[in-house]
Protein backbone atom coordinates (compact mmCIF):
# COMPACT_ATOMS: atom_id res chain seq x y z
CA UNK A 1 0.00 0.00 0.00
CA UNK A 2 1.51 3.31 -1.10
CA UNK A 3 1.54 6.62 0.77
CA UNK A 4 -0.81 8.05 -1.84
CA UNK A 5 -3.33 5.27 -1.22
CA UNK A 6 -3.19 5.92 2.53
CA UNK A 7 -3.74 9.65 2.04
CA UNK A 8 -6.66 9.00 -0.32
CA UNK A 9 -8.21 6.63 2.24
CA UNK A 10 -7.86 9.21 5.05
CA UNK A 11 -9.29 11.97 2.88
CA UNK A 12 -12.18 9.75 1.76
CA UNK A 13 -13.02 8.96 5.38
CA UNK A 14 -13.00 12.63 6.33
CA UNK A 15 -15.25 13.59 3.39
CA UNK A 16 -17.71 10.78 4.17
CA UNK A 17 -17.86 11.56 7.89
CA UNK A 18 -18.33 15.26 7.25
CA UNK A 19 -21.00 15.25 4.54
CA UNK A 20 -23.06 12.17 5.49
CA UNK A 21 -25.17 14.09 8.01
CA UNK A 22 -25.59 17.25 5.96
CA UNK A 23 -28.51 17.62 3.52
CA UNK A 24 -26.07 17.18 0.65
CA UNK A 25 -25.13 13.90 -0.96
CA UNK A 26 -22.32 12.02 0.78
CA UNK A 27 -22.10 9.30 -1.88
CA UNK A 28 -22.33 11.86 -4.69
CA UNK A 29 -19.69 14.21 -3.34
CA UNK A 30 -17.39 11.38 -2.27
CA UNK A 31 -17.75 9.78 -5.71
CA UNK A 32 -16.87 13.11 -7.31
CA UNK A 33 -13.88 13.44 -4.99
CA UNK A 34 -12.58 9.94 -5.71
CA UNK A 35 -13.15 10.28 -9.44
CA UNK A 36 -11.18 13.54 -9.45
CA UNK A 37 -8.30 11.64 -7.81
CA UNK A 38 -8.29 9.08 -10.60
CA UNK A 39 -10.51 6.35 -9.17
CA UNK A 40 -12.67 4.60 -11.75
CA UNK A 41 -16.39 5.48 -11.57
CA UNK A 42 -17.60 1.98 -10.61
CA UNK A 43 -15.01 1.67 -7.80
CA UNK A 44 -15.87 5.21 -6.64
CA UNK A 45 -19.56 4.30 -6.35
CA UNK A 46 -18.82 1.08 -4.45
CA UNK A 47 -16.38 2.75 -2.04
CA UNK A 48 -18.79 5.63 -1.39
CA UNK A 49 -21.56 3.18 -0.51
CA UNK A 50 -19.24 0.97 1.54
CA UNK A 51 -18.05 3.88 3.69
CA UNK A 52 -21.60 4.41 4.89
CA UNK A 53 -20.75 1.55 7.25
CA UNK A 54 -18.39 3.91 9.07
CA UNK A 55 -20.94 6.65 9.59
CA UNK A 56 -23.50 3.97 10.46
CA UNK A 57 -21.21 2.97 13.33
CA UNK A 58 -21.02 6.58 14.49
CA UNK A 59 -24.84 6.88 14.45
CA UNK A 60 -25.24 3.59 16.33
CA UNK A 61 -22.83 4.80 19.03
CA UNK A 62 -24.52 8.20 19.27
CA UNK A 63 -28.00 6.67 19.61
CA UNK A 64 -26.87 3.63 21.60
CA UNK A 65 -29.35 4.28 24.42
CA UNK A 66 -32.28 4.47 21.97
CA UNK A 67 -31.15 1.24 20.30
CA UNK A 68 -30.77 -0.56 23.63
CA UNK A 69 -34.26 0.61 24.70
CA UNK A 70 -35.71 -0.71 21.44
CA UNK A 71 -34.03 -4.08 21.95
CA UNK A 72 -35.28 -4.26 25.54
CA UNK A 73 -38.88 -3.53 24.45
CA UNK A 74 -38.78 -6.05 21.56
CA UNK A 75 -40.31 -8.97 23.56
CA UNK A 76 -43.44 -6.89 24.18
CA UNK A 77 -43.86 -5.86 20.54
CA UNK A 78 -47.24 -6.69 18.97
CA UNK A 79 -48.44 -5.93 15.41
CA UNK A 80 -51.60 -4.18 16.63
CA UNK A 81 -49.61 -1.78 18.79
CA UNK A 82 -46.64 -1.47 16.43
CA UNK A 83 -47.04 2.27 15.90
CA UNK A 84 -48.18 3.19 19.41
CA UNK A 85 -46.21 4.42 22.37
CA UNK A 86 -42.61 3.25 22.72
CA UNK A 87 -43.01 0.84 19.77
CA UNK A 88 -43.54 3.64 17.25
CA UNK A 89 -39.90 4.51 16.49
CA UNK A 90 -38.59 0.91 16.24
CA UNK A 91 -41.57 -0.08 14.06
CA UNK A 92 -41.03 2.96 11.86
CA UNK A 93 -37.37 2.06 11.34
CA UNK A 94 -38.20 -1.61 10.65
CA UNK A 95 -40.89 -0.95 8.03
CA UNK A 96 -38.96 1.91 6.39
CA UNK A 97 -35.85 -0.28 6.16
CA UNK A 98 -37.83 -3.07 4.45
CA UNK A 99 -39.15 -0.56 1.90
CA UNK A 100 -35.64 0.79 1.39
CA UNK A 101 -34.43 -2.68 0.43
CA UNK A 102 -37.34 -3.31 -1.93
CA UNK A 103 -36.69 -0.07 -3.78
CA UNK A 104 -32.94 0.31 -3.36
CA UNK A 105 -31.58 -3.11 -4.37
CA UNK A 106 -32.96 -3.03 -7.96
CA UNK A 107 -31.68 0.55 -8.33
CA UNK A 108 -28.24 -0.54 -7.08
CA UNK A 109 -28.04 -3.34 -9.65
CA UNK A 110 -28.91 -0.93 -12.47
CA UNK A 111 -26.64 1.77 -11.02
CA UNK A 112 -23.49 -0.37 -11.01
CA UNK A 113 -24.10 -1.46 -14.59
CA UNK A 114 -24.54 2.17 -15.62
CA UNK A 115 -21.55 3.45 -13.63
CA UNK A 116 -19.24 0.94 -15.30
CA UNK A 117 -20.15 2.47 -18.67
CA UNK A 118 -19.73 6.09 -17.61
CA UNK A 119 -16.34 7.76 -17.56
CA UNK A 120 -15.02 11.18 -16.70
CA UNK A 121 -17.33 14.03 -17.61
CA UNK A 122 -20.47 11.93 -18.12
CA UNK A 123 -20.24 10.50 -14.61
CA UNK A 124 -19.60 13.90 -13.05
CA UNK A 125 -22.45 15.51 -15.00
CA UNK A 126 -24.88 12.74 -13.94
CA UNK A 127 -24.05 13.26 -10.27
CA UNK A 128 -24.30 17.05 -10.69
CA UNK A 129 -27.78 16.78 -12.14
CA UNK A 130 -28.95 14.61 -9.25
CA UNK A 131 -27.47 17.09 -6.76
CA UNK A 132 -29.48 19.91 -8.35
CA UNK A 133 -32.68 17.86 -8.04
CA UNK A 134 -31.90 17.16 -4.38
CA UNK A 135 -31.41 20.86 -3.67
CA UNK A 136 -34.69 21.83 -5.34
CA UNK A 137 -36.61 19.16 -3.38
CA UNK A 138 -35.11 20.44 -0.12
CA UNK A 139 -35.99 24.04 -1.03
CA UNK A 140 -39.59 23.03 -1.72
CA UNK A 141 -39.88 21.25 1.63
CA UNK A 142 -39.15 24.51 3.46
CA UNK A 143 -42.44 25.97 2.25
CA UNK A 144 -44.72 22.93 2.10
CA UNK A 145 -46.13 21.04 5.06
CA UNK A 146 -48.96 18.52 5.27
CA UNK A 147 -50.32 18.82 8.80
CA UNK A 148 -48.54 18.31 12.11
CA UNK A 149 -47.28 14.92 13.23
CA UNK A 150 -45.67 13.66 16.41
CA UNK A 151 -45.75 9.85 16.29
CA UNK A 152 -44.46 7.96 13.22
CA UNK A 153 -47.12 6.05 11.31
CA UNK A 154 -47.15 3.06 8.97
CA UNK A 155 -47.83 5.33 5.98
CA UNK A 156 -44.89 7.55 6.94
CA UNK A 157 -42.61 4.51 7.19
CA UNK A 158 -43.60 3.22 3.74
CA UNK A 159 -43.21 6.61 2.05
CA UNK A 160 -39.91 7.54 3.72
CA UNK A 161 -38.49 4.04 3.21
CA UNK A 162 -39.28 4.11 -0.50
CA UNK A 163 -37.62 7.49 -0.92
CA UNK A 164 -34.60 6.33 1.07
CA UNK A 165 -34.23 3.41 -1.33
CA UNK A 166 -33.89 5.89 -4.19
CA UNK A 167 -31.02 7.65 -2.43
CA UNK A 168 -28.66 4.80 -3.29
CA UNK A 169 -28.16 6.82 -6.48
CA UNK A 170 -24.94 8.88 -6.23
CA UNK A 171 -25.81 12.55 -5.99
CA UNK A 172 -29.06 12.05 -4.06
CA UNK A 173 -28.72 12.92 -0.39
CA UNK A 174 -30.02 10.20 1.95
CA UNK A 175 -30.26 12.44 5.02
CA UNK A 176 -31.50 15.39 2.96
CA UNK A 177 -34.15 13.36 1.16
CA UNK A 178 -35.49 11.52 4.21
CA UNK A 179 -35.53 14.68 6.32
CA UNK A 180 -37.28 16.56 3.51
CA UNK A 181 -39.95 13.86 3.13
CA UNK A 182 -40.54 13.90 6.89
CA UNK A 183 -40.89 17.69 6.77
CA UNK A 184 -43.40 17.28 3.93
CA UNK A 185 -45.31 14.88 6.17
CA UNK A 186 -45.56 17.52 8.89
CA UNK A 187 -42.76 16.63 11.31
CA UNK A 188 -40.82 19.40 13.00
CA UNK A 189 -37.12 19.80 12.20
CA UNK A 190 -35.63 18.08 15.30
CA UNK A 191 -37.94 15.06 14.93
CA UNK A 192 -37.25 14.82 11.20
CA UNK A 193 -33.47 14.82 11.73
CA UNK A 194 -33.68 12.30 14.57
CA UNK A 195 -35.73 9.82 12.54
CA UNK A 196 -33.48 10.40 9.53
CA UNK A 197 -30.36 9.64 11.59
CA UNK A 198 -31.94 6.50 13.08
CA UNK A 199 -32.91 5.30 9.60
CA UNK A 200 -29.29 5.68 8.50
CA UNK A 201 -28.19 2.80 10.75
CA UNK A 202 -29.90 -0.16 9.02
CA UNK A 203 -29.59 1.58 5.63
CA UNK A 204 -25.83 1.98 6.04
CA UNK A 205 -25.41 -1.62 7.18
CA UNK A 206 -27.44 -2.81 4.20
CA UNK A 207 -25.42 -0.75 1.72
CA UNK A 208 -22.13 -2.03 3.14
CA UNK A 209 -23.25 -5.67 3.14
CA UNK A 210 -24.56 -5.28 -0.41
CA UNK A 211 -21.14 -4.11 -1.56
CA UNK A 212 -19.30 -6.93 0.26
CA UNK A 213 -21.63 -9.64 -1.07
CA UNK A 214 -21.60 -8.26 -4.60
CA UNK A 215 -17.92 -7.54 -5.15
CA UNK A 216 -16.04 -7.84 -1.85
CA UNK A 217 -14.01 -4.89 -0.58
CA UNK A 218 -14.10 -2.04 -3.13
CA UNK A 219 -10.36 -1.44 -2.61
CA UNK A 220 -7.46 -2.98 -0.70
CA UNK A 221 -8.35 -4.23 2.78
CA UNK A 222 -6.11 -1.85 4.74
CA UNK A 223 -7.20 1.17 2.69
CA UNK A 224 -10.87 0.33 3.27
CA UNK A 225 -10.34 -0.12 7.04
CA UNK A 226 -8.50 3.21 7.35
CA UNK A 227 -11.25 5.06 5.48
CA UNK A 228 -13.92 3.29 7.54
CA UNK A 229 -12.38 4.21 10.91
CA UNK A 230 -11.80 7.83 9.92
CA UNK A 231 -15.38 8.19 8.64
CA UNK A 232 -16.74 6.80 11.94
CA UNK A 233 -14.73 9.26 14.06
CA UNK A 234 -15.56 12.29 11.94
CA UNK A 235 -19.18 11.17 11.57
CA UNK A 236 -19.72 10.97 15.33
CA UNK A 237 -18.34 14.48 15.79
CA UNK A 238 -20.60 15.78 13.03
CA UNK A 239 -23.77 14.26 14.51
CA UNK A 240 -22.98 15.83 17.86
CA UNK A 241 -22.31 19.22 16.28
CA UNK A 242 -25.49 19.14 14.18
CA UNK A 243 -27.67 18.23 17.14
CA UNK A 244 -26.19 21.06 19.20
CA UNK A 245 -26.12 23.87 16.67
CA UNK A 246 -29.20 25.62 15.26
CA UNK A 247 -29.16 25.34 11.51
CA UNK A 248 -28.87 28.70 9.78
CA UNK A 249 -27.45 27.61 6.45
CA UNK A 250 -29.72 26.97 3.46
CA UNK A 251 -28.21 23.66 2.39
CA UNK A 252 -30.42 23.49 -0.68
CA UNK A 253 -28.34 26.34 -2.10
CA UNK A 254 -25.18 24.31 -1.50
CA UNK A 255 -26.69 21.33 -3.35
CA UNK A 256 -27.77 23.41 -6.34
CA UNK A 257 -24.44 25.26 -6.49
CA UNK A 258 -22.33 22.09 -6.27
CA UNK A 259 -24.60 20.31 -8.72
CA UNK A 260 -24.49 23.19 -11.19
CA UNK A 261 -20.70 23.32 -11.07
CA UNK A 262 -20.50 19.54 -11.52
CA UNK A 263 -22.80 19.63 -14.55
CA UNK A 264 -20.79 22.50 -16.06
CA UNK A 265 -17.45 20.87 -15.33
CA UNK A 266 -18.61 17.46 -16.56
CA UNK A 267 -20.03 18.99 -19.73
CA UNK A 268 -16.82 20.88 -20.47
CA UNK A 269 -14.82 17.70 -19.93
CA UNK A 270 -16.93 15.82 -22.46
CA UNK A 271 -16.65 18.65 -25.00
CA UNK A 272 -12.92 19.08 -24.55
Amino acid sequence: MTLREILVAVAAGIVQGFVEWLPISSSGNLSLFLTALGTSPDIAVRLALFLQMGTTLSAALYYRETILDAIASAPGWRPRSAFAGSNAEPSFVLVATAMTGLVGIPIYVALIDLASELTGGAFVALIGGLLVVTGLVERASEDVSLGERGTPSLVDAIIVGAFQGMTILPGVSRSGTTASVLLFRGYEGPAAFRLSFLLSIPAGIGAGVLILVDEGLPTTGLEAVIALVISAIVGYAMIDAIMRVVHKVDFWIVCVALGGLAVLGGGLTMVI
